[in-house]
């Protein structure tokens, strides 16, 4: 745990941080949690705790809020519970709720964890139990308003029927009374209201005597009595042991749930630690959005290095970025310059920042920034002056560094404002700069602001100490708040004095008192500035001209992807003209089918030579080239290969399987299905060699026998078709559709009585072809179609 007291926390306004975070916690777990969160010395603890923000600050930003609605503390309740206290129906079901607002929360982060990892808060939501179990159980008993249900128990069910009806047939007799004209008249309102539990009518006095029963209530005149007539006193006797009833099956139920919660509590009040802790995490993640924080990196070297932090109390449009290095070539950082230019904001920054990263929180700086692990934190800081204790500024504030300089070790930050200020100029100088050589020999780091000139020769000669000012602009006679490391800060009075039109004469006078040690300080440190301004200059162009060479280079990658869009676009333009291409070919091949099929029926069941012939050669005519700038062409062009009869090959051009039975110089013929092709070698693509192919070689047909005129097509049109007539044509097509190689057919026979469908299923359940058949989807033709798939 950090050494800090809680004045140090005050001073540095580390509790308006902790209020921030606690309104960002979804639960009054969650705040708790947050409202206890103390910084950490020890490493591998502070890097777990910013390792979990940044896993809530990731899940926040992709998954958005977890959802912890429903859960609340109910560690009282769970405590009543296991001494054998009785629960109300309003805390079981926040018992029932925070289960279930549990189980949210654990399936939430389990998903994003299998979306995006998040291992640590992953551990956490698997450690929460889900006991469904209870919580069943309680809302089978318990309605959303708290009130426990009829269904909760047989009995209390029965007990409520009965109590509605005694209800009921009690106001039927009091309003049959007071709707009777005779009884009206002795009424102050002819109405039914209850008193004690028990239902009553209002009488007027003076008829007091003309109603038996009891007197419940008087009006506050006394002149209305409300009285339950003797008619049915009985009948809310009876009610009312119906309600004493009901009241001890409640109770009983109450108790029985009650006790089904103690043998869950001690999980369930873990499961409130965890859900805590989740909280709080997800708090510190909303919060770095809040803030526009980034994740430090932590040492434990005394190293820190703030890249524009800024006070994350300051509003961001207002607040002025600093840049701090501490604990490498320099341990200790004197800070010089007159009030009101942000000294005390630059101290309180870094502290405040280190208390955050300590904490587990992001810190509002640029990426890439470092934090340091200290082992304390001593500030002095502001005007300490106690008139209760008869102190001075001086007094006070030595008190503090007396304090700090016995507690401080190594390992330790500290934060001194206006040192060796309140006293005598020449021995506060002089006490200043023992104490800062006292501390920096010690070796922990400081941060130390002072008004006393003295310090900046102290500094400019020590190793392991720099000056550092805040920027002051002359020309606006305004401070900027910009912490300069390196450049020590000039009283700048005699160049405020000439701006503000003082006489030169008198200045000139003011500048001959002052000592040449002085004179040449201050020359220095202006010769200093200067020499600051022009390097911030060139660091300006240099980073004019970064910012157009990388606007050129993204103008140039921007051109680039400009170019492989429209070169991507050109190939897909060229793939879709060689498919065009293809089914162009495919259309005419398959018309060269249709003619070889009628032909071979015209000849009887043979086809002359001479025609087969001039088939071949118009199908050689519909078969296109393969440009080599298209797609299509054969995947391994690059890579000559061998191809020899009786070899498997993929014909390109056609997009089919077929087998070589010739090769003539670059020509092969192939064998597709029933048909022979002559075709290019370049066109071909190896598949299987014939050793392993030819017991897959179909028998070459010399001729085609059919006895009607049909195309081996996928589909087969049976409409109007009797079921013998079907049989015969659907055995002929699958035989064919078999030897041509087809995959699936088509059969369209209509939907009709549906025997058609049933003869045909029950045809091709037993052929030998078939693999398996099923009726078309939306699109095929529906149950009109059958569809054959083939061996």
């Amino acid at each position: 745990m950090l050494v800090v007291d809680k004045k140090i926390l005050q001073t540095l306004e580390f509790s308006k941080i902790v209020n921030k975070l606690s309104q960002h916690a979804a639960t009054s777990l969650g705040k708790a949690v947050a409202e206890a969160v103390h910084p950490s010395s020890d490493l591998e603890t502070v890097k777990l705790t910013l390792q979990a923000t940044d896993e809530a600050y990731k899940a926040d930003r992709l998954k958005g809020n977890a959802p912890f609605g429903g859960i609340v503390n109910i560690r009282p309740a769970l405590l009543r519970s296991i001494i054998g206290g009785t629960l109300n129906p309003a805390e079981l079901l926040e018992i029932a709720e925070t289960i279930r607002g549990s189980r949210r929360v654990k399936r939430h982060v389990l998903q994003l964890h299998d979306d995006d990892p998040v291992p640590m808060l992953a551990d956490m939501a698997q450690q929460l139990t889900e006991h469904k179990v209870l919580e069943d159980a309680i809302l089978a008993c318990i309605d959303e308003q708290a009130e426990v249900m009829d269904s909760a128990s047989a009995q209390l069910a029965s007990i409520r029927r009965e109590l509605r009806g005694g209800e009921s047939r009690v106001r039927e007799k009091l309003e049959q009374m007071v709707r009777s004209s005779s009884v009206q008249k002795m009424l102050q309102d002819a109405i039914v209201t209850i008193r004690n539990d028990r239902y009553v009518i209002p009488v007027k006095q003076e008829y007091r005597s003309h109603f038996g029963g009891i007197v419940h209530d008087q009006s506050g005149s006394g002149a209305t009595l409300f009285i339950e007539p003797e008619a049915i006193v009985a009948m809310n006797n009876k009610l009312r042991e119906l309600r004493l009833a009901e009241t001890r099956e409640i109770e009983k139920i109450l108790q029985m749930l009650t006790a089904q919660t103690s043998e869950y509590a001690d999980d369930l009040q873990l499961d409130l630690e965890v859900l805590g802790v989740l909280d709080f995490a997800f708090a510190k993640g909303r919060l770095a959005h809040q803030m526009g924080a980034t994740q430090p990196r932590m040492n434990d070297r005394g190293y820190l290095k703030l890249r524009r932090g800024r006070h994350p109390l300051i509003a961001r449009e207002k607040v002025v970025p600093t840049d701090v290095e501490l604990g490498n070539s320099y341990s200790t950082i004197i800070v010089t310059g007159p009030n009101t230019g942000g000294k005390t904001v630059s101290l309180k920054t870094v502290g405040l920042l280190s208390l955050m990263a300590m904490s587990g929180m992001f810190i509002p700086a640029e990426d890439d920034s470092q934090m340091c692990v200290f082992d304390a934190i001593y500030a002095d800081i502001g005007d300490e002056q106690s008139i209760e204790q008869n102190l001075s500024t001086f007094s006070s504030h030595l008190t503090n560094i007396i304090r700090i300089l016995g507690n401080m070790t190594p390992k330790s930050l500290v934060l001194l404002d206006e040192l060796g200020a309140g006293t005598d100029p020449a021995e506060g100088s002089a006490l200043a700069i023992a104490i800062l050589e006292h501390m920096h020999k010690l070796g922990c780091r400081i941060i130390a602001t002072t008004h006393y000139s003295e310090l900046k020769a102290y500094a400019y000669n020590r190793k392991g100490i720099i000056n550092a000012s805040m920027e002051f602009d002359v020309q606006t006679l305004s401070p900027t708040y910009r912490l300069l490391i390196g450049v020590p800060g000039r009283s700048n009075a005699f160049a405020i004095a000439e701006r503000l039109g003082l006489q030169r004469s008198i200045i000139d006078v003011a500048r001959g008192e002052v000592s040449e040690e002085d004179m040449r300080v201050e020359n220095m440190i202006a010769s200093l500035e200067e020499n600051r301004l022009t390097a911030e200059a060139e660091r300006k162009t240099a980073e004019t001209l970064r910012r157009e060479v990388e606007e050129l280079r993204a103008h140039h990658e921007a051109e680039r992807d400009k170019f492989d869009q429209q070169r991507d676009k050109l190939m897909i333009k060229a793939q879709e003209e060689a498919r065009d291409t293809i089914a162009k070919a495919r259309k005419d091949a398959e018309q060269i089918i249709t003619d070889l099929r009628r032909l071979a029926m015209e000849e009887g069941a043979s086809v002359k030579e001479h025609k087969l012939i001039e088939a071949r050669r118009k199908l050689d005519e519909a078969t296109p080239e393969v440009k080599k700038s298209k797609t299509g062409k054969p995947k391994n062009a690059t890579k000559p290969q061998r191809i020899e009869p009786g070899d498997e090959v993929m014909v390109y051009s056609l997009g089919q399987r077929g087998h070589v039975i010739e090769i003539s110089g670059n020509d092969a013929q192939v064998q597709l299905g029933i048909l022979k092709m002559k075709v290019s070698v370049g066109d071909l693509e190896l598949v299987k060699r014939a050793e392993t192919a030819k017991t897959q070689q179909p028998k070459l047909a010399a001729s085609l026998k059919r006895t009607r005129d049909e195309n081996v097509r996928m589909e087969l049109d049976l409409r109007g078709a009797n079921l013998e007539e079907a049989i015969v044509e659907v055995d002929r097509f699958l035989d064919e559709s078999f030897l041509a190689g087809l995959g699936q057919v088509y059969i369209i026979h209509g939907k009709g009585t549906g025997v058609l469908r049933t003869g045909i299923s029950e045809f091709l359940r037993r052929h030998k072809h078939v693999k398996t058949y099923r009726l078309g989807n939306y699109g095929e033709g529906g149950a009109g179609v059958t569809v054959a798939e083939m061996h």
